[in-house]
């Protein structure tokens, strides 16, 4: 009992609250005063016809009338009464049966229940957390990010300004805490001197002033700040922030090594430790139609097919895989090894044509950029007509036009491109441009930007190859940070794992295992005490404490922890 009225002492000190209560009063009053006049002519009209009842009588024919109980113990005889009857009744329809039940939700009973809701948002940390990384927003990114630190076992805490936000967050599972991000007092309240890591991830003003806070409590505690434009980057780090990521910049160079131009040469997308992965274009090539165990590879260089890149699925790959068209080989070995694979591709010239780039934002221009760097012609393709002077700079040529009218990616070169880059921020518009542009060059490369991961699925089917989201690549960059070590992006919704090696399988033979027939997952390491070692064949045993070095989704590492639990 002594927490309701403490409960409501703290709901009544919200301002909202208050006001809303002042007009509901001010209702209440004006509904009092009414009855009071009803009440009063009552007893004038009653004496016209000779009758008289005491004020109590009054104020009970009102009542009775005004909500339609209407006992009938007392009634008018004459018309004028009558009438005043009527009025009273219709009154009473309209203010005790319709307004007064939505004033007393609308002003009471509603901001009451807003009030609760936010009274149970968490207000700070407990005093014993450590090491958690505080993530300055909820969006996209923060909801891959959440997953991937809950796989990890990593602790975590969101910031929002918005008390009825952050409790429905809270009720939601999420662990947050509510409080203003400009204001020291929200950083002390989630611990951020102990924290492992803060991510500023809203706009590039904000996030300065995140830096800014932080740094005031905690000097040493690294910020990375996402930056919408590159100029903002040295702004942000006069701020405090230990690393700024421009990351429609990096989705642009992203999507760049995924392109098929100049010389054919294997894409490096990553390293671990002394292992490194790369991707192999092989359009064009004579790989296409053979299988793996007709390349030679292996053989030749040393290097271990891993996986093979499918129109956005990496499907496991065994000797008899065959390479089509489209298909894109990843492969896993040593630096020195992965040159003897471009030595291999030499040979392999592709034509001048340029590549065309659709869209001159940010990360198209990025896109042109890297393109450009690594001795690639670019087209690019935008509607906006102010932009020419300013993309003339970045690229070869540039068409002004819809992407969507076929004189105008003909004019463009869609025909004769070997690669096809869409950069506009709209999924269906790159997914339309994807079905469009496949029929109009069944051989070209097409690598796409999406912007929300449910449509990953729709834009491979379209005919896109390649695609990554600017979310996918912020939290595989976050993870990379936060575990230590080199970022690989693999692609959209695939990353990079390691585990220790299930009890149950130690012991065993890789191929025993069935570790990636029953998972999916493709193992390209096994990490022991004595080092790592590379491209494991089916025969190698597997330690008792050791660790696998694995490639696949999310939903492929959950059936591999799943064996351990069988």
């Amino acid at each position: 009992m002594k927490f309701i009225p403490s409960q409501l002492a703290e709901v009544l000190e919200d301002a909202e609250v208050k006001s809303n209560l002042g007009t509901l009063l001010r209702f209440v009053l004006a509904l009092a005063a009414t009855i009071a006049v009803f009440s009063a002519l009552f007893h004038v009209i009653m004496g016209t016809e000779g009758r008289h009842y005491s004020w109590i009588t009054g104020f009970y024919w009102t009542l009775t009338t005004m909500s339609t109980l209407g006992f009938g113990d007392i009634t008018f005889e004459s018309d004028l009464g009558r009438a005043f009857s009527i009025v009273v009744l219709l009154y009473g329809i309209v203010m005790l049966l319709i307004v007064a039940p939505f004033a007393f939700i609308r002003w009471f009973y509603a901001p009451w229940l807003e009030a609760q809701i936010r009274s149970r948002a968490p207000r700070k940390l407990p005093k014993d957390v450590h090491d958690h990384v505080i993530i300055c927003g909820y969006d996209v990114i923060a909801q891959g990010l959440v997953e991937r630190l809950d796989e990890l076992g990593v602790d975590y805490v969101i910031l929002e300004p918005d008390l009825t936000e952050a409790a429905a967050r809270h009720v939601d599972g999420l662990k947050v805490v509510a409080g203003r991000r400009d204001l020291r007092e929200t950083y002390e309240c989630v611990r951020a001197d102990r924290a492992r890591l803060v991510v500023a991830n809203r706009s590039d003003t904000e996030n300065t002033a995140i830096a800014i806070t932080v740094r005031q409590l905690a000097p040493d505690v690294p910020i990375i700040a996402f930056a919408e434009n590159v100029d903002s980057v040295d702004v942000l780090e006069l701020g405090g922030a230990t690393r700024v990521i421009p990351l429609k910049q990096r989705l642009g160079e992203q999507l760049a090594t995924r392109v098929t131009a100049g010389t054919q040469t294997a894409h490096r997308i990553g390293r671990f430790e002394d292992l490194v992965i790369a991707e192999i274009p092989i359009h064009g090539t004579a790989l296409v139609g053979r299988t793996i165990r007709d390349t030679n590879l292996r053989k030749l260089t040393g290097l271990n097919v891993v996986g093979v890149w499918e129109r956005g699925r990496l499907e496991p790959a065994g000797p008899d895989t065959v390479l089509h068209e489209h298909s894109v080989p990843v492969v896993v070995g040593t630096d020195e090894q992965v040159t003897d694979l471009d030595a291999l591709f030499v040979i392999y010239q592709e034509t001048e044509t340029p590549v065309l780039v659709i869209g001159g934002g940010t990360v198209g221009r990025a896109v042109c950029d890297a393109l450009r760097k690594r001795g690639a012609r670019v087209t690019i393709l935008d509607r906006d007509a102010s932009l020419r002077d300013e993309l003339s700079k970045i690229a070869d040529r540039v068409v002004i036009g819809d992407a969507a009218n076929l004189q105008t990616v003909q004019a463009a070169g869609i025909e004769e491109a070997p690669s096809v880059v869409l950069t506009t921020n709209s999924d269906e518009t790159n997914i339309f441009l994807s079905v469009y542009c496949r029929g109009l060059s069944s051989g070209g490369h097409i690598v796409s930007r999406i912007s929300h991961d449910w449509n990953l699925e729709a834009i491979h089917r379209a005919g896109a190859d390649f695609a990554l989201s600017r979310a996918s690549l912020a939290v595989q960059t976050l993870i990379s940070i936060i575990l230590g070590r080199e970022l690989v992006v693999v692609g959209e919704g695939t990353e990079l794992f390691v585990e220790p090696i299930p009890a149950k399988l130690v012991g065993r033979s890789l191929a025993d295992s069935a570790i990636g027939s029953e998972t999916g997952l493709n193992v390209i390491g096994i990490r022991t005490s004595g080092g790592l070692a590379s491209n494991p064949g089916g025969g190698t045993v597997l330690p008792e404490g050791g660790e696998l070095v694995m490639i696949g989704t999310s939903e492929q590492r959950h059936r591999f922890l799943a064996l351990e639990r069988r």
